[in-house]
């Protein structure tokens, strides 16, 4: 893992927040190609088990996964750097925004730009999709697990049960392997 300094992380954090359209969904690709392959600060490992637990803290998952990659980057340092960076750019952009939404939104080049947008994401949520998939479904007890768990979200089961059971499986599952090898 390379070095990384508070100016580091920020600037790094600065350009996810800058390029990062269409919320936390699209991150696993965005981070994996700054914070794994240009700079090895991370292992896809980390980075998949972060965006897990980014998912089920409440909040941003982008500004949940800043804070903990942040925070195995360079500890509370960490956390403040990457949050700044990672804030920075959405907080001016929804500011400004904000303040000239009503004159811009029916002007046909400001509606042909989130056209774009919204095609963009599909693919970036496609991406995360793909990578989550290669991670997390990897025999045939967790395609049944997904394949349950998309039954019941498809028939309206609360997703904070589903998050919980799965949660509960997936340490049970753990503490049986553990024990298995001791």
């Amino acid at each position: 893992m390379q070095k990384c300094g508070f100016l580091d992380i920020f600037k790094v954090f600065l350009k996810i927040g800058v390029i990062l359209l269409g919320g936390g969904y699209v991150i696993v690709p965005v981070m994996k190609e700054e914070l794994i392959v240009k700079r090895n600060w991370l292992s896809e490992d980390e980075l998949c088990d972060y965006y897990c637990v980014s998912q089920c803290l409440p909040g941003i998952i982008a500004a949940n996964m800043s804070i903990l990659v942040g925070y195995k980057l360079a500890k509370f340092k960490g956390v403040i750097a990457s949050t700044l960076g990672m804030s920075f750019s959405p907080f001016v952009s929804i500011v400004l925004v904000a303040h000239f939404l009503t004159k811009i939104s029916s002007i046909p080049f400001i509606e042909g730009l989130f056209w774009g947008v919204n095609i963009s994401v599909i693919v970036l949520v496609y991406l995360a999709l793909k990578e989550m998939w290669q991670k997390s479904i990897v025999d045939i007890f967790s395609v049944f697990w997904f394949l349950l768990i998309l039954v019941l979200a498809l028939l309206k089961v609360n997703p904070a049960y589903l998050i919980i059971s799965s949660i509960m499986l997936g340490v049970l599952i753990e503490v049986i392997k553990r024990r298995k090898n001791e």
